[in-house]
């Protein structure tokens, strides 16, 4: 076999890409790198209004995008989203687990529906639609992509200050989750790894950044910076396309260095 130029082995024209929790923030940024690399984008989150207008941002870039609204935290919504998927869109060759919840309460007050809550969106909804994909259009054709996005809070645990209890819990089983899903669907040609993004001015993390201070944030991370709307682009593109068809089970953090500083 002649090796492929870089370029050919990033494109993804041809490519069908579902990510959910995509209508805003690293969703969407992932959503435009996949799409600047030519793939088609089915957006998902809860809220139509925001999918419209995600949409229409991406298309305006020149990408063919579309979206369905979904909840990600119910087995119906997911089974809708993905049958309506693969009906408008055909098969889909990468997934992005995306969508997520986070709930700051002290540990020992944190209220058992919001734990539950958080761990049905951030792990059960990444098994039930990871296995409907699978089962529908990956496994049949020896071919897809999975990338679940984690994050550094499921490394270790957290200052004193960020009282996130289950959402450190469901992100470390979504790094698990990823490692054993690679073990048992490569036979079947499925990548499956994990993105594990640092601080980042999402409007999931916006509140802390604020309470906290972005320069006393940025000033934890080796690089002294929070990530920014690039950061993500690079990473999501290299575990979707055939440039990273020989990694799977892996994690690796986008977070300007603050993990390497803790595992330190």
């Amino acid at each position: 076999m002649t090796a492929r130029t870089v370029q050919k082995l990033f494109d993804l024209t041809g490519k069908t890409a579902l990510v959910t929790g995509g209508s805003r923030g690293l969703g969407l940024q992932m959503a435009h790198a996949l799409g600047e690399a030519g793939a088609k984008i089915m957006l998902s989150s809860r809220k139509a209004e925001d999918l419209e207008q995600a949409a229409a941002e991406l298309q305006a870039a020149g990408i063919d995008a579309r979206w369905i609204a979904a909840d990600c935290a119910k087995d119906a919504d997911i089974t809708r989203l993905a049958d309506e998927t693969l009906q408008r869109m055909g098969d889909v060759d990468i997934l992005v687990n995306n969508a997520g919840a986070s709930w700051g309460a002290a540990a020992e007050d944190h209220p058992v529906a919001a734990w539950d809550k958080v761990m049905n969106l951030n792990v059960r909804g990444y098994f039930l639609l990871s296995q409907a994909i699978a089962k529908k259009s990956m496994i049949a054709r020896r071919s897809g992509r999975i990338i679940n996005i984690a994050s550094i809070a499921g490394l270790g645990g957290n200052p004193v200050e960020m009282k996130t209890i289950a959402y450190n819990t469901s992100k470390g089983a979504v790094i698990n989750f990823t490692r054993a899903l690679a073990g048992e669907w490569g036979q079947y040609g499925i990548n499956v790894n994990a993105i594990c993004p640092g601080f980042f001015k999402t409007k999931m993390a916006i509140g802390l950044i604020e309470s906290l201070g972005e320069d006393k944030m940025a000033a934890h991370a080796p690089l002294r910076r929070l990530g920014d709307d690039e950061d993500l682009k690079g990473l999501s593109l290299l575990f979707a396309s055939d440039a990273g068809k020989h990694i799977t089970g892996q994690w690796m953090a986008v977070d300007g260095g603050v993990s390497a500083i803790v595992a330190g």
